[in-house]
């Protein structure tokens, strides 16, 4: 058999393995990774390989999935040539894809090619909540994969960008924002000395752009009512400074443990609290809240076909829910800031505008902000900022 017929046959039995998943499983990228890793017969070059067409088949679903009962070589040649140019694909492309042009950059060009329709790339109820995902050049930004962001924790740059060139790593700068560093997708950051000494965090430069945009004042009291693993934690900590304090409060505790690994290794054990009771007042409470995550969607395609309607109507109830219930906790003159990774209006403009309606004691700052993926080549968000209003405003 030939390498590419080998790899095809890998290929098909693995999608077949992850077929009854890929449309319900939050969780698949944990399943993909167990699969590509408990398989002995894979290299670490044959796992990148099968990991980009895996991953190239989700983001492409609705043109690949049908040919996997009809047509499974043309589905395999398809993948090949929508994936990116990595080592060990073009032995698929040469024999599979011959008969189709080079891939064109844009997804309506590349949907001609094929004689396919582009809008079938995005679920079919997001035209309500984001119609400008379904043109480009928001549409192209969507159907590729995001850079690797990271975030300087250091006013020295220079040892980090040293170790990046040891390595060989190419980097870029964000022009929106100077310590928000891009690194090519395979770079191990985790393994750097610069990353074990907490010089860098890795956070996407949108989110990095929420704190940022806010004007946060150095030496607060800040609450993160949804910390999560906390990088918009360890970010506020730093823009705080070093007479600054921070609360983060999660309801699950995993990554509230994972968050104190990563505060020592920054040196902010005592500056930041964790699990603390949250009783205020704040000078800010940041609420990143739950959501529906369609503005990761670059990095975790499986989302499109496994979020719904009904999931981002139950996300917005809660994120209303979370403002009314973190108010409080903002003194007089604070500030509240609300947050998603979310393309959906539902959960963005129309949480606060509900919010908004319902309380008087506050008024915005900045009534709704959207970072866009195209606009920042990063995951996508939504930023609200509120001040409570009362004697110190």
């Amino acid at each position: 058999m030939s390498v590419a017929g080998s790899q095809q046959r890998t290929l098909l039995a693995i999608l077949a393995r992850l077929r009854p998943h890929w449309r319900r499983d939050p969780g698949l990228p944990a399943r993909i990774d167990a699969l590509l890793n408990g398989d002995r017969r894979l290299g670490s070059r044959d796992r990148r390989l099968y990991r980009e067409l895996i991953y190239t088949a989700i983001r492409y679903l609705p043109w690949i999935e049908p040919l996997l009962d009809s047509a499974p070589g043309d589905a395999v040649a398809q993948a090949a040539w929508l994936a990116a140019d990595i080592p060990g694909i073009q032995a698929l492309r040469d024999e599979g894809a011959a008969g189709l042009p080079p891939c064109p950059p844009g997804v309506i060009e590349k949907a001609r090619a094929l004689g396919t329709d582009a809008g079938a790339l995005l679920p079919a109820w997001l035209r309500l909540e984001c119609p400008e995902a379904f043109l480009p050049p928001l549409l192209d930004v969507l159907l590729t994969r995001a850079p690797l962001w990271i975030r300087l924790q250091t006013g020295d740059a220079e040892q980090v960008l040293g170790e990046f060139g040891r390595l060989g790593w190419a980097w870029r700068r964000s022009p929106h924002l100077a310590g928000a560093l891009a690194l090519p997708l395979d770079a191990d950051v985790k393994k750097t000395d610069s990353y074990r000494r907490g010089l860098i965090e890795i956070q996407d430069v949108g989110s990095q752009l929420i704190l940022e945009s806010v004007g946060i004042a150095p030496g607060g009291s800040w609450l993160d009512a949804c910390a999560g693993a906390g990088g918009k934690t360890l970010q506020l900590a730093s823009l705080l400074g070093a007479a600054g304090r921070v609360t983060a409060s999660d309801i699950r505790s995993e990554p509230l443990a994972e968050l104190s690994a990563r505060a020592a290794r920054a040196g902010m054990e005592d500056r930041i609290e964790i699990g603390a009771g949250v009783a205020g007042p704040y000078d800010g409470v940041l609420v990143d809240a739950p959501c529906s995550g369609s503005g990761t969607w670059r990095r975790s395609p499986h989302l499109k076909w496994v979020v719904t309607e009904e999931a981002v109507r139950r996300a917005a109830s809660l994120q209303v829910e979370l403002l009314r219930a973190n108010l409080g906790l903002v003194r007089p003159g604070g500030l509240l800031v609300y947050s998603t990774c979310s393309l959906c209006r539902t959960e963005n403009e129309s949480v606060v505008e509900a919010f908004l309606h319902e309380n008087r004691a506050v008024k915005p700052v900045v009534a709704g902000r959207r970072l866009m993926p195209d606009s920042h080549d990063g995951d996508g968000f939504f930023t609200a900022t509120f001040r409570r209003l009362g004697a110190a405003s």
